[in-house]
């Protein structure tokens, strides 16, 4: 049953997972949102955003286009999103300058497990599902090793591109961050278009978003309701093929444009991760493995705390 408090203090913590999770690559709003219970939920929410909502908004029956678009339950979620972004994202920011494999490591533990209890609400395996679960784990491996495009201003291209960064931030394993970087057009779009607030960049790309987002919510939904266990298998595939990018121990190759290292904030844009092995099995490396530890620890957590129902 849908809440009908106008904030909810659990929603406000799980969107403030989901917010905190887009400044690390490789971790996406949607696998949180799956972790937390409330993925299907939030599709369905983005998709009542439609005709009949219009009608609703025109005719102003504020009460039943609230109940009409899940509105409360937007409202927790992204109260949330906006806190993390405003507070704990500036602390995972710091923890990833200053202790890098530890947070990976946690991740890298938190996602491991969340492969299983996402996968578990897959009720019956066979072939279909089987088929569904390794496509979307090849589909996220081969983006992680995918090279970046040229960079592009078409506006069509740019409207594509947020089409797809869009998507990319509503599926598990996917960074939308690293998908711009794919497309060529995070130094473009990202760091140039935002600082200068350049309207002729950043209009067709938001207008790709919102068409994607609108869009691909109402294919997920149906997709949920037609076939729900494949689907289900190719969203944890995802987030089995994300662990690529979230293995502890790594070495960082960064973005360039013309030669130049791209900076944002300051900092290096990473563009890929090259996997390593540790040199050394000293403490640090078995507090890394202790984190790992207590990333499953946490998703066990969470899993029993959200009513054993993890989609």
């Amino acid at each position: 049953m849908k809440s009908q408090k106008l904030f909810n203090p659990i929603l406000f913590l799980k969107g403030m997972a989901m917010g905190a999770a887009n400044v690390i690559p490789g971790v996406s709003g949607g696998t949180i949102a799956i972790i937390t219970g409330i993925y299907e939920r939030l599709i369905n929410a983005i998709k009542s955003f439609d005709a009949t909502a219009l009608k609703l908004l025109i005719k102003f029956r504020w009460r039943q286009l609230v109940q009409h678009t899940d509105f409360y339950f937007l409202f927790s979620v992204g109260l949330g999103i906006i806190a993390a972004v405003f507070s704990l994202a500036k602390l995972f920011a710091f923890l990833f300058r200053e202790y890098p494999v530890f947070i990976w490591a946690y991740f890298f533990g938190l996602v491991l497990a969340s492969v299983y209890f996402v996968g578990k609400n897959v009720k019956k395996w066979h072939g279909i599902t089987f088929l569904s679960f390794i496509t979307g784990t090849l589909i996220a491996v081969a983006v992680t090793v995918l090279h970046p495009a040229v960079e592009n201003d078409n506006p069509w291209y740019l409207f594509f591109n947020g089409v797809i960064a869009i998507i990319s931030m509503i599926l598990p394993g996917l960074s939308g961050s690293f998908v711009l970087i794919l497309l060529g057009n995070y130094q473009l779009i990202a760091i140039d278009a935002i600082n200068h607030f350049n309207l002729k960049i950043l209009l067709p790309f938001v207008a790709g978003a919102i068409a994607g987002l609108i869009g691909f919510s109402h294919i997920l939904s149906w997709l949920f309701k037609r076939y729900r266990y494949q689907t289900i298998a190719l969203l944890t595939g995802f987030i089995l093929g994300s662990l690529s990018i979230l293995w502890p121990w790594k070495k960082a190759v960064y973005l360039t444009h013309n030669g130049q290292i791209i900076m944002k904030h300051g900092k290096p844009v990473v563009s890929y991760y090259k996997q390593i092995l540790p040199d050394h099995f000293d403490g640090n490396f078995w507090l890394a493995v202790l984190l790992i530890i207590a990333g499953i620890i946490s998703i066990v957590w969470i899993e029993k705390v959200s009513d054993n129902e993890v989609i």
